[in-house]
């Protein structure tokens, strides 16, 4: 092998100085500022794209802390008004309540009248009959007609409860 003789040995040390020195030059102008460009460049837009990705988590924060107080009135405004539409059901029923209540109590007032009247006439009746009775039996008992005053009397005092 060529590459083992010691007598080509400086020539190729003298080619290998020359070819890497010519690589260190192309290498250090030309290819690594490029690189360092596009390094620099992507550096560039990671951060805008962190700076742009920051604003719009501020953004969405602000916009969920808005969203919760909107909920939250809007909550507010409903409990209200589910409170109002129950205070004005509970007066509306307690009204109807209060008007029931004076129907049904002169209701019963007309109707206790007209038992009262009814318990009187009956009274009343059951009277006459007891007098007519109490008189017929009298003179059964007797044999000759009873004072019609005085049965009347008898029969007014056994009502009341004189015995």
């Amino acid at each position: 092998m060529p590459q083992f003789d010691p007598a080509v040995w400086l020539p190729q040390l003298i080619w290998l100085a020359i070819a890497f020195a010519a690589l260190y030059l192309l290498m250090s102008r030309v290819a690594l500022p490029r690189i360092s460009d596009v390094l620099e460049e992507r550096e560039h837009k990671i951060n805008d794209s962190l700076r742009k990705a920051e604003n719009l988590r501020e953004e969405a924060e602000t916009a969920a802390a808005s969203y919760e107080r909107m909920m939250a009135d809007a909550r507010a405004k409903a409990q209200a008004a589910v409170r109002e539409v129950r205070e004005k059901a509970a007066e509306e029923a307690a009204e109807h309540h209060a008007e029931l209540s004076d129907k049904l109590a002169e209701e019963i007032a007309v109707g206790e009248a007209r038992i009262a009247e009814e318990r009187a006439r009956a009274v009343a009746g059951v009277r006459d009959m007891a007098v007519e009775v109490a008189e017929a039996a009298a003179a059964r008992l007797v044999g000759e007609a009873v004072d019609a005053k005085k049965v009347t009397a008898a029969v007014d005092t056994a009502i009341k409860g004189g015995g």
